[in-house]
């Protein structure tokens, strides 16, 4: 697959999504090739601001993401949205194609939407999410949003990958706050509220002094303290305001070296994240583990050896 790193570095939205499309090949041929282009990219990546948005399905991501994208073109922004669709079990492809819930943010020249689907990737993120954030970054994007599936562990992974997460919430009063792991409260950045218009406007506020409480009781460790907004998507109110959060945000992490120390973080940890999985890979292409496998799972079944031992006499093999 030939690509054109002049037509992708000068925001080529064809050139950029044959280039994903090779590093989200299963083939060990295309894998090198993209491999080869990231490496010459990265001196051009690395200078955007990447949101994760997370919430449960019904708060209106999509609407909210399709909204806010539109508010931040409007602003001279180039804006990337990489939408992780939950995959079919049966063909692996996308389910809710995101393209047909953002139609109007789809259709501007400034804006460029990914859906992946999550192929059973671990915490719903797809698996090249971050090869996909690199190379939206070299097309000159200056915001990519990742909006994740929003169920169990992809909370926890899409914030190990973005500068800033923001969990979207309903207006229901605190209803929901019994269900809302603490994990996922420390590890936000924000809590916006969303669908604060009608009837639900004085709910909305409620639902905000409710979360401002529980954030209260949590210690932070950082230099910033999660804030709690109230906004309407449909309606276009307050985005205004989540965008200046954002870029105080961005401006207090830059003062506090915190933003590049951040993101040196997260590379370590994608770095050893892929290490494990090449690891794993080797041990199960490894001829004798292939041999030896099925025996020692029967062992460990019956009670017959420990899993430990199981797992130890397996890595002595490679």
């Amino acid at each position: 697959m030939t690509i054109d790193l002049d037509q992708l570095q000068q925001g080529n939205r064809r050139a950029l999504a044959k280039a994903i499309t090779l590093v989200e090949s299963k083939l060990d041929l295309h894998r090198a090739e993209a491999q080869q282009i990231l490496e010459q990219v990265l001196p051009k990546a690395g200078n955007s601001i990447r949101i994760g948005i997370t919430g449960i399905p019904g708060v209106g991501k999509s609407t909210f993401i399709e909204t806010f994208g539109l508010y931040l073109i409007s602003l001279g922004k180039k804006v990337a949205v990489l939408a992780v669709d939950p995959s079919s079990p049966l063909a692996g492809g996308s389910i809710l194609g995101d393209k047909t819930r953002m139609e109007e943010l789809s259709r501007n020249d400034a804006a460029f939407i990914r859906p992946s689907p999550s192929e059973g990737a671990l915490g719903g993120v797809a698996q090249k999410t971050r090869e996909t954030m690199l190379l939206c970054e070299a097309a000159g994007y200056d915001v990519i949003l990742v909006e994740t599936v929003g169920v169990g562990q992809s909370e926890y992974e899409v914030a190990g990958m973005v500068d800033f997460f923001m969990v979207l919430m309903l207006p229901n009063a605190g209803d929901e706050l019994q269900g809302i792991k603490k994990g996922i409260m420390e590890l936000a950045d924000a809590l916006v509220v969303n669908k604060a218009d009608g009837e639900s406007i004085n709910l909305a506020q409620q639902t905000r002094r409710h979360y401002e409480n529980a954030l209260h009781l949590l210690r932070q460790a950082s230099f910033w303290s999660p804030q709690v907004l109230t906004c309407s998507a449909h309606e276009n109110n307050n985005i205004d305001t989540i965008w200046g959060m954002i870029s105080n945000y961005h401006v207090d992490a830059l003062k506090n070296n915190a933003f590049h120390e951040k993101r040196s973080r997260q590379n370590q940890e994608w770095m050893e994240k892929l290490l494990f999985e090449m690891l794993e890979l080797k041990l199960k292409q490894n001829p004798e583990v292939k041999q030896q496998l099925p025996d020692l799972y029967k062992k460990v079944v019956n009670g017959e050896t420990t899993p430990y031992i199981a797992a130890k006499t397996l890595i002595e093999l490679l």
